[in-house]
């Protein structure tokens, strides 16, 4: 009970444990004939015990000698040669091997014909499924043609309906000929009944007769021809009634039939009798409207000629007035022009009268704005009849007043021009000229410090991007150095014969230069990987891989099914490798091969419970540091 304990508390499967108490239950009486399984078992101390466990086993020569043993006693559990076991309510055995991989090939090579016969089958049935679809369009072909018969029958049914109303015509004389066999049989039937009545008086005298008497066999078969013929008028009057009554059916039907068209034809009739009249009280309200039409056209005729009349009277008088309205209106167009004309040079007139006006406006309150003098001052100073001052350039190069002018207009406007000219070259005064050069020059000076404050940090960067680019250098010359010389070993190890090591690309440049890889294994001559097989790149890669690890130890490692394309004898050796990295760090490996899981301390997988849930579960197999 502890170690069943122990298995559930540790997740570490099952087991089935066998108790040994010395204390065995007496053998049970095997029937003649059987052997008990405990007597082909040898052991040293433990027969009474065999024995107890296998009481009831008989041991057989195959199922079908188990098969008799149960029939006959079904207490017993038999057991064969091959190992299966037998018993009235419990079935084990079967087959212990497994296919080989020949058995395996023929049976994918047997799937494989299999799979042909299917296809080629089915390519027969797309044919076959071709060939129908074919003959479905010929049924659809004939299923037209017979609609198109169908359609024919139905023209011929109508011809027949035509023939059957002159059936009809025939349905009085079907009736009179009924009732003359009618007729026919009821005479028949009167005879019948007296012929009958003859015979059972015959019989009647013939039996009162107390001695025989010879009987009149001619009259007697007289009698039964009569009696034979009256019978057959009677069939054939009642099939002939039948055939009649048959016929007399039909025609009623075709004739009830006739009556129900005949009926509708009727009402038709009388629906094109009420419309014809209805048409007729139309027609006569549309007589009297046409009547007072042409009354009211007579009228409209005799209004139109005395309006033709005087419409003639009323054009000869409106062509009179329009020739006067015509010269009219060339008057009026004459004096519309001419209104025209001077209203345009009054308008004219006050424009550049206005234009003068705001001109004259312009100018005052211009000498008002820039001169800051009013006009009166501005003509009493420097009117027309004023003479004027002229300025004259001295050697130093400054103006001086010169001598009094004239006043003409025209160099007096050259003078202007060429002032306004100066006076735009200068361009425009700024009062806060000496503020802004102040605060540019401040600003100045501030961005001055700032670039030099740059240029320092810059060289400062410098400086340290320089020791860190030997930093750098000299940590990848170092690392690299130790990797070769680790990848070196390790490829001596996975390859024994072989040649390999690391090479730089440029090994001027050790910031920019890349690391290439040559590998020579045992027996060839190439060392570009790509030449390689997949096993030996593999094998390669982790011998970099090792050789890293080497160099620059870590605490533990993992590694995902890293020896998956490896044969047994590269595994072997792989694994001498990883028997080395365990000394000074741990190894966490992904791997589905059972000899690296055969050197691991404890082993971690993931199965599936019964109700479906996955579970982990662990195994450890030696007690060590690492994992």
């Amino acid at each position: 009970v502890r170690a069943l304990s122990m298995l559930k508390s540790e997740s570490a499967g099952q087991s089935e444990l066998l108790v040994v108490d010395g204390q065995f239950t007496a053998q049970t009486a095997l029937p003649a004939g059987y052997s008990s399984l405990a007597s082909h078992i040898s052991s040293t101390g433990l027969e009474e015990m065999i024995e107890a466990l296998l009481v009831g086993v008989v041991a057989v020569e195959d199922i079908a000698a188990a098969e008799r043993v149960i029939a006959e006693h079904p207490q017993l559990m038999a057991v064969t040669r091959d190992g299966d076991l037998i018993s009235r309510n419990r079935v084990r055995g079967g087959s212990g091997g497994s296919n080989s991989a020949i058995e395996i090939s023929a049976l994918i090579e047997k799937t494989r014909g299999a799979l042909e016969e299917i296809i080629s089958r089915c390519d027969s049935l797309n044919f076959e499924l071709a060939t129908s679809l074919a003959s479905v369009e010929v049924a659809q072909r004939a299923h037209d043609t017979a609609l198109a018969g169908l359609n024919e029958s139905d023209a011929k049914m109508s011809g027949l309906a035509e023939q059957m109303a002159v059936a009809g015509q025939n349905v009085k004389s079907s009736q009179a000929e009924v009732e003359r066999f009618n007729a026919s049989l009821a005479a028949a039937s009167d005879q019948r009944s007296s012929d009958e009545g003859d015979l059972e008086v015959a019989i009647s005298q013939f039996d009162s007769h107390q001695t025989p008497v010879e009987p009149d066999l001619k009259k007697l078969e007289e009698i039964r021809m009569q009696v034979t013929a009256a019978r057959t008028v009677e069939v054939e009057a009642r099939l002939e009634l039948r055939t009649v009554e048959e016929r007399i059916n039909a025609v009623a039907d075709r004739a009830r039939t006739l009556e129900q068209s005949a009926q509708a034809e009727r009402e038709n009739a009388v629906k094109a009798i009420a419309r014809m009249h209805e048409r007729s009280i139309a027609a006569t309200k549309a007589r009297e409207i046409a009547d007072l039409a042409y009354e009211a056209l007579i009228q409209l005729e005799v209004t139109l000629a005395k309006a033709l009349t005087e419409r003639e009277r009323l054009e000869a008088s409106r062509t009179d007035r329009e020739g006067e309205t015509l010269s009219v209106r060339g008057k009026i167009r004459e004096l519309t022009v001419e209104l025209e004309h001077l209203t345009s040079s009054v308008h004219r007139d006050e424009i550049v009268r206005a234009e003068q006006r705001l001109r004259l406006e312009q100018l005052e309150s211009r000498s008002i704005e820039e001169l800051g003098v009013d006009v009166e001052t501005l003509l009493s100073e420097y009117g027309p009849d004023k003479d004027v001052p002229t300025l004259v350039e001295d050697q130093e190069g400054n103006f001086i007043p010169g001598d009094l002018i004239p006043y003409r207009r025209d160099q007096q406007e050259k003078r202007l021009a060429q002032a306004e000219r100066g006076l735009a070259m200068l361009g425009k005064i700024n009062p806060l000229a000496l503020e802004e050069y102040t605060a540019h020059e401040e600003r100045l000076k501030y961005l001055a410090e700032q670039l030099e404050d740059l240029k320092k940090t810059k060289r400062d960067l410098l400086e340290i991007i320089k020791e860190v680019d030997e930093k750098v250098v000299q940590i990848f010359s170092d690392a690299y150095h130790d990797t070769a010389r680790e990848f070196e070993k390790i490829f001596a190890v996975l390859f024994p014969g072989g040649d390999g090591r690391l090479i730089l690309t440029d090994p001027s440049d050790m910031m920019t230069t890349g690391v290439d890889v040559e590998a020579r294994p045992p027996g060839k001559r190439v060392k570009r990987l790509s030449l390689l097989s997949g096993g030996e790149r593999s094998l390669v890669a982790v011998a970099m891989l090792v050789a890293i690890f080497k160099a620059r130890p870590s605490p533990f490692y993992v590694m995902d099914e890293v020896e998956a394309a490896l044969d047994d004898s590269n595994l072997s050796r792989l694994l001498g490798v990883f028997e080395e990295l365990r000394e000074k760090s741990q190894l966490i490996i992904v791997t589905h091969q059972k000899r690296t899981m055969e050197i691991a301390d404890s082993l971690y997988g993931v199965t599936m419970r019964g109700d479906g849930v996955s579970e982990v579960i662990s195994q450890r197999l030696r007690e060590s540091e690492s994992v």
